[in-house]
């Protein structure tokens, strides 16, 4: 893609929070997207964001759609509120890259990692086609919790991963606070994230499925059990992962298959993309979260202390930075990627 082409206006649904204020930041200086219109509840509408005109989510649909080509969502708001939200701004006309979990699991909506399953957007022309929508569809990305564990998983799935035990150790970003704003996260652990360790045990199912005849098959041949826990770190989740394989297969093997990974997203030349996707530390107090949650611009996928494990076999440490790849980045690399597959001229 050429530099002196128009730029794609796009708008953010839910600016005022720690995601759209991410997706700003990111989106600032972006070679293919400009941020043509910024949105929030009604009792922030008409006030301005980085002299930006807040429109409200609930009120200015119409003329939302008409000053962009796709819109982000990062609404914090009840799941009912969001789905149908989401649903109006599709039906104007409007693609819709969501952050939310709300429409993770309707079953026409995929949700993409794009390095992991690109293919599962094959599914939009029958989700336009169930809804009677002609240009506006939805997607999702998946929960923060599981980037770290999910490429893993993809890169070394011929050798056949049977059964998964996580542990995240998750930033108070990732609950829209910070360091400074929540007292109680101080000298503190906090061993519960509400809805947390369902979506980080479900979500992979349906990534690492099929879609047949427009409907997804869950992959439910890898059985995971998760633990969430909040930490007091600013950015980062950090994760310890023991996993069972179905083959026999040595550390070599494994390192290999993480530096080898086939990244579907190489050829396609996104801004967003990282190089390397998976990055493997040989050190072994490697990956730490303050060092190594920007590699990449924060999109970059870190394993380390990959060694036996004496009940699943094997055990490693990964790391992923929540509000970039796990939101707001990923989202943006989705958006890309749409460009890319021709769902936005």
């Amino acid at each position: 893609m050429k530099n002196n082409f128009k730029k794609i206006p796009v708008g953010i649904l839910g600016a005022t929070g720690v995601v759209g204020q991410k997706l700003l930041t990111l989106l600032e200086n972006h070679p293919w997207f400009e941020v043509a219109v910024v949105a929030a509840s009604r009792r922030s509408a008409g006030k301005k964001l980085r002299s930006l005109f807040l429109y409200s989510i609930e009120d200015d649909i119409d003329v939302i759609s008409k000053k962009c080509r796709l819109v982000f969502c990062a609404i914090d708001a009840d799941k009912e509120f969001i789905q149908k939200i989401e649903e109006k701004y599709a039906q104007s006309g409007l693609p819709i890259i969501s952050n939310n979990s709300a429409h993770r699991w309707t079953p026409d909506v995929p949700v993409i990692m794009p390095e992991i399953n690109p293919e599962h957007l094959n599914v939009i022309p029958m989700q336009r086609k169930n809804r009677g929508w002609e240009k506006g569809f939805i997607i999702t990305k998946p929960n923060c919790s599981i980037q770290s564990y999910v490429p893993l998983i993809q890169a070394w799935k011929e050798f056949n991963p049977k059964k998964i035990v996580v542990s995240t150790y998750q930033a108070v970003s990732g609950a829209g606070k910070t360091l400074g704003n929540w007292p109680e996260i101080s000298d503190n652990v906090i061993p519960f994230i509400n809805g947390e360790e369902e979506k980080s045990e479900k979500e992979p199912a349906k990534i690492l499925g099929q879609i047949k005849k427009g409907k997804f098959l869950l992959n439910n041949k890898i059985k995971i059990s998760a633990n969430c826990i909040r930490v007091p770190v600013s950015d980062g989740h950090l994760a310890t992962i023991n996993i069972q394989f179905g083959k026999k297969v040595s550390k070599e093997k494994l390192v290999k298959a993480l530096n080898n990974f086939k990244n579907p997203l190489d050829v396609l030349a996104l801004p967003s993309a990282p190089k390397p996707f998976i990055k493997y530390f040989t050190e072994e107090n490697r990956p730490q979260t303050k060092l190594d949650r920007d590699l990449g611009g924060g999109m970059t996928i870190s394993i380390g202390r990959l060694r036996k494990d004496s009940v699943l076999g094997w055990k490693c440490v990964a790391l992923s930075h929540n509000t970039i790849r796990g939101a707001a980045g990923g989202s943006i690399l989705n958006a890309e990627l749409l460009v890319k597959k021709g769902y936005i001229s």
